[in-house]
């Protein structure tokens, strides 16, 4: 795999695809900063990828928004009488950072602004990370059209899942996109679980 740059944005097709597991498999093969710049639902997924890793606190940054209830982020927000500004995201100073996003490439932020415009705004490149199996052809094509509209930089799609050669080939094909891995589900959900699945769905790709 080719190297990934110091600094990109993680996405999805939708909610549950596995990003934040994603996450937590470069994080354990990377010498980078995570960062959530917008979190809805507790415990947030800034704990659960430090839990998992066992990484330090100092490679963890804290989220911009953080908001109690497992919802998308406009009504998250909402809810707590806060209205999603993109203006307050600074991303960290960090040499290398892998910053996640908050469901799908199009869920609102706001009354105006939804998350491919946050990905805009901090002018990341992006790595989509997508599910492996039935339906997920129609879900990456429709997100990677989304993200090129805006005239982002797609750095490739990570497959998460049950393997599945037909979709990985039809993401490839239709999508004209590099699929950089596939990561299959994980028996070990701990630090050496992880930087095994880095190093056999990434080695040498950081």
């Amino acid at each position: 795999m080719e190297r990934l740059p110091p600094r990109f944005f993680v996405t999805g097709t939708d909610t549950g695809v596995g990003k934040t597991l994603v996450c937590a498999v470069l994080m354990s093969g990377l010498e980078a900063v995570y960062w959530k710049p917008v979190q809805s639902g507790e415990p947030g997924d800034t704990e659960w990828v430090q839990g998992a890793t066992g990484l330090p606190a100092a490679r963890f940054a804290p989220e911009t928004y953080r908001f109690r209830l497992p919802r998308s982020p406009h009504e998250a927000a909402a809810r707590q009488g806060v209205e999603i500004e993109l203006d307050a995201f600074c991303p960290p100073r960090a040499a290398r950072l892998i910053a996640e996003g908050a469901g799908g490439v199009l869920v609102p932020l706001n009354d105006r602004q939804l998350m491919v415009d946050l990905m805009t705004h901090l002018g990341l490149p992006v790595l989509l990370v997508a599910r492996s199996g039935l339906g997920t052809l129609n879900h990456t094509l429709l997100s990677l059209e989304a993200l090129r509209g805006r005239g982002l930089e797609v750095l490739g799609v990570v497959v998460n899942g049950p393997r599945d050669p037909a979709n990985e080939e039809g993401i490839t094909r239709y999508g004209q996109v590099r699929v950089l891995a596939a990561v299959e589900p994980l028996f070990r959900l701990d630090p050496e679980g992880l930087r095994e699945a880095y190093r056999r769905c990434f080695g040498g790709g950081g």
